[in-house]
C-alpha cells in the first residue's frame, strides 16, 4: 500500500467526537497549493468546482480533462487528494482504477446516481466490489449516496434507505460513506448503523458548524463546490471594484 493512502486512511480513524476531518475542495492547482499551506492535512477535490474551472456545467466533464485537472492539483500538492470522479464516466473498474493511480490520487468519490436517477443498491454495490478488487489497498473508497437528491418522493424514510445502501456499499469494501444533502439531525442514525466513517456535506461557515457535525457523527467533512463558489464570487467583486461599480 502506498503511503499517501495509508495516510490518508488513517486520518479518517480514531477521531474523538467534534473533530471531524475536513477536506477542502481544490478546483486547481493553485486552490489545492493554498489549502497545503493553511495546513489542511489532506484534500479532497469538487467534481463541479473542478468542471466551473475548466469551463463545464457540473456533470458535463470529459473524462479525459477530469482527471488531467486531478493530476494538475495532485502534482501540486504534497498531501493526498481523493478525486471526485461522479458516477466514473462510464469506464470499467480496472480503467477507473488505472486512470485515477496514474493521476496521482489516494482515493475517489463514486455516486450511486447516474443522470439523476438512483442507480440499483445491488448493481452499485457490485460495482464498488469490482473496484475495491481492481484497486485493492491503493485507494480509499467514499460511495456517495443519494437518496437525498434523487430518491422517490413517494420514500417515507429516506434515513433507512440511505442505510440500507449505505450498509451494502460497505460490505461491498467502501471505506467511508457519503450520504449527501442528509439533514444535520439524520446523521447520529446513520453513523450508528454503518460499519464505517461517514462522510457529511458541510457550509464553509467556520470550525463551530464543522465540530457540529462531528459531534452528530460525521468523521469527514467535505464542501463539494461551495469553495469554488465564493472564490468566484470573490473574483467578481474584484471586477466590479476594477470598473468602479
Amino acid at each position: 500500500m502506498s503511503e499517501p493512502v495509508s495516510v490518508f486512511r488513517a486520518l479518517h480513524h480514531g477521531r474523538p467526537p467534534g473533530d471531524p476531518l475536513v477536506l477542502p475542495g481544490p478546483w486547481d492547482a493553485a486552490s489545492a497549493r493554498v489549502f497545503e499551506e493553511a495546513g489542511f492535512p489532506a484534500l479532497a477535490t469538487p467534481s463541479a468546482g473542478v468542471a466551473a474551472s475548466l469551463g463545464h456545467a457540473d456533470g458535463q466533464t470529459p473524462a479525459a480533462e477530469m482527471f488531467a485537472a486531478v493530476a494538475r492539483i495532485a502534482r501540486a500538492v504534497s498531501v493526498p487528494v481523493s478525486a471526485d470522479v461522479e458516477a466514473g464516466y462510464g469506464l470499467a473498474p480496472d480503467e477507473l482504477v488505472d486512470r485515477l493511480l496514474e493521476a496521482g490520487v489516494a482515493g475517489c468519490n463514486l455516486e450511486d446516481s447516474d443522470g439523476g436517477v438512483l442507480v440499483d443498491p445491488r448493481r452499485q454495490a457490485d460495482r464498488l466490489a469490482e473496484v475495491r478488487a481492481a484497486a485493492g489497498g491503493r485507494l480509499f473508497l467514499n460511495a456517495r449516496v443519494d437518496t437525498y437528491i434523487h430518491g422517490d418522493p413517494a420514500v417515507t424514510d429516506v434515513v433507512a434507505e440511505t442505510v440500507a445502501r449505505a450498509r451494502l456499499y460497505a460490505e461491498a469494501g467502501a471505506d467511508c460513506v457519503y450520504p449527501i444533502m442528509a439533514p444535520a439531525d439524520d446523521l447520529p442514525r446513520v453513523a450508528a448503523a454503518v460499519p464505517v466513517p461517514v462522510n457529511a456535506l458541510g457550509t464553509p461557515g467556520g470550525p463551530a458548524a464543522v465540530r457540529r457535525l462531528g459531534e452528530l457523527g460525521a468523521a469527514r467533512v467535505t464542501f463539494g463546490p461551495q469553495l469554488q463558489r465564493r472564490a468566484a464570487d470573490a473574483v467578481r467583486g474584484l471586477a466590479q471594484d476594477l470598473l468602479g461599480r
